[in-house]
């Protein structure tokens, strides 16, 4: 053994990490999914204390052989059913929460996550509460937003969830990953829409996502009798110029 390795040797065994104050670390997950023109958000009731029956983004604790990307894996299975192994999903880090005043308990750090379902645009995934979650349900994310009060400080979360997708979906083709690989322009029209929460000019999407999207030659079916529509697929393309988000929402 070298000197240098007994040195460090030697201090890793005095080491005390008890000399610092004690942090938590937990992942939350912000999971997003459309159907019938509505962006919905999965969310969970606290079956215990603190915020006890506040509506919550699912997540927890992260485990001493977990990373956090493991870890909001497990905890979404568990509180809601979803298991991102097995459905459409695309997931992404969406921030670190470090104020020393977001949960009451002690000082808790999070690693939230922002997770993309994708859908028919009719059908939600099933959902159940397990785990400590005495409910498990989709909501809908703007009327959330607008009108209610969230445990910890995962209003915030959410609100920077939805920054983070309507941001991106401006120069970027992320919106498709909320639909199946091959999909409408209307379908994708009305992801802008429900994210946006506007109304967007058929023709000016149209001829803005056009350069973007790849063809792929086939017709989507119609159970209606109407003409079938084309179908497409995303490029990794950006947008540029950028599909600017409407200033202000007319509401719908």
């Amino acid at each position: 053994m070298t000197a240098d390795s007994q040195s460090a040797k030697e201090f890793l065994e005095s080491y005390d990490p008890g000399d610092y104050p004690a942090v938590a670390l937990t992942v939350d997950l912000v999971v997003f999914a459309v159907t019938d023109g509505a962006l919905s958000v999965a969310m969970v009731r606290r079956g215990g204390h603190p915020f006890k029956d506040a509506l919550a983004l699912p997540g927890g604790f992260v485990g001493p052989e977990e990373s956090a990307e493991q870890a909001a894996v497990r905890e979404l299975a568990e509180e809601t059913g979803l298991d991102l192994g097995s459905l459409p999903v695309h997931v992404e880090q969406l921030a670190t929460y470090t104020s020393p005043e977001r949960d009451p308990r002690m000082r808790v750090v999070s690693v939230a996550h922002l997770a993309l379902l994708a859908t028919d645009g009719k059908v939600l995934p099933g959902i159940a509460a397990g785990s400590d979650a005495a409910a498990a349900a989709w909501y809908p994310v703007h009327h959330i937003l607008r009108s209610s009060d969230l445990a910890f400080d995962h209003h915030k979360i959410l609100q920077d969830g939805l920054e983070r997708l309507a941001g991106k979906m401006e120069y970027s083709t992320v919106a498709a990953r909320l639909l199946p690989n091959e999909f409408t322009l209307t379908q994708l029209r009305t992801v802008y829409d429900a994210v946006w929460d506007t109304t967007l000019p058929a023709g000016n999407f149209t001829r803005k996502m056009m350069p973007h999207l790849t063809d792929t030659g086939r017709k989507s079916r119609v159970a209606t009798g109407g003409a079938p529509a084309a179908l497409f697929a995303a490029t990794d393309r950006h947008i540029h110029p950028p599909l600017a988000k409407p200033a202000t929402s007319p509401g719908r």
